[in-house]
């Protein structure tokens, strides 16, 4: 294993230096996070508002890329990919947005200022692997990951890289994205069929290479840096 993180360390340092490139398939594109704490009691009725949001999505919004709602327990999230920053605008001030706003007292717990506003977390999309198979998967993992002090250009740059290994070496995980917020937090999205997917996902080059230069790029190293930081949810529904 040691020997195989070492190929892939000198296979990253190549692959960063023409990274920008290469045919990054969501180049220019930007991304949104949102985990929202359901009010009590209506955990299922929020599920049940974001599962028939998707077809609102898909029928008004052709700028957003990808759009997920996702479930872990009494959290609810949206995470979506926008063609463009005006993608997203069009996205924030469009239909289901005005739907969540108009049901947020109800629904999230701190309504809409508390419970949605301010857990917004907009980023860029840093490198990708081409979504397929979407309407099979079943899981997703976000893991939002704070540069170590004046390491921010070098996680990114890692970051970045990883895409095409994802795409040549996954292919159970299923979507894959990098994503830089400011220039320290970055984020990690990925969508599986199923467990088996992530776990093939964490057992492969790029988490190997990531626990490996962890405790040098990321603040807490790879235990409360990275692992502390998985948030794994059901997939609700897709565009």
């Amino acid at each position: 294993m040691k020997t195989q993180i070492l190929q892939t360390v000198a296979a990253l340092a190549l692959i960063t230096t023409s990274a920008t490139a290469q045919d990054n398939p969501m180049v220019n594109h930007t991304a949104s996070y949102i985990a929202m704490p359901a009010a009590e009691g209506q955990t299922g009725a929020f599920a049940e508002f974001l599962a028939g949001a998707a077809a609102i999505v898909r029928d008004t919004e052709p700028g957003t890329v990808l759009w997920f709602a996702l479930q872990a327990d009494d959290t609810l999230a949206i995470f979506d990919i926008f063609a463009d920053e005006e993608a997203r605008d069009a996205h924030f001030s469009g239909a289901v947005a005005a739907a969540l706003n108009q049901n947020a007292d109800a629904l999230v717990d701190g309504g809409w200022d508390d419970g949605v506003v301010a857990n917004i977390n907009n980023s860029d999309v840093l490198s990708a692997k081409a979504p397929v198979d979407l309407y099979t998967a079943t899981t997703a993992t976000y893991i939002k990951l704070k540069a170590a002090p004046g390491k921010g250009p070098e996680l990114a740059a890692l970051l970045t890289a990883a895409g095409p290994i994802v795409a040549e070496t996954e292919p159970k995980t299923l979507f894959w994205a990098a994503l830089q917020i400011d220039e320290t937090n970055f984020a990690i999205f990925d969508i599986f069929a199923d467990n088996s997917g992530r776990e093939a996902h964490f057992a492969g080059q790029v988490a190997g290479l990531l626990n490996e230069k962890a405790s040098e790029l990321i603040s807490g190293g790879w235990d409360d840096g990275v692992v502390a930081n998985v948030h794994n949810f059901e997939i609700l529904a897709t565009k």
